[in-house]
């Protein structure tokens, strides 16, 4: 996340690559919600504009805001 932070000109696709690889590389049973506020209070405090500060953001409010996407469960029967 440092890197990300320091790369100049850096777009929000790329942020979000950044993010997802960062977020499959968590440990098993590790709290994702608190990682990424500590990832904010780290670097998005100071930089609240970055598109990374905006794709953590959007993670941490999908984590603790989760939306049902539908499946199998959400279709009708006939």
């Amino acid at each position: 996340m440092f890197e990300a932070y320091h790369i100049d000109g850096i777009k929000s696709a790329e942020c979000r690559s950044i993010f997802l690889d960062w977020a499959l590389s968590l440990p098993g049973g590790q709290d994702s919600a608190t990682a990424i506020q500590v990832i904010l209070d780290m670097y998005g405090a100071a930089n609240p504009d970055h598109p990374m500060s905006v794709v953590l953001q959007q993670g941490l409010e999908a984590v603790v805001n989760p939306k049902r996407r539908g499946g199998w469960r959400g279709r009708k029967r006939d």
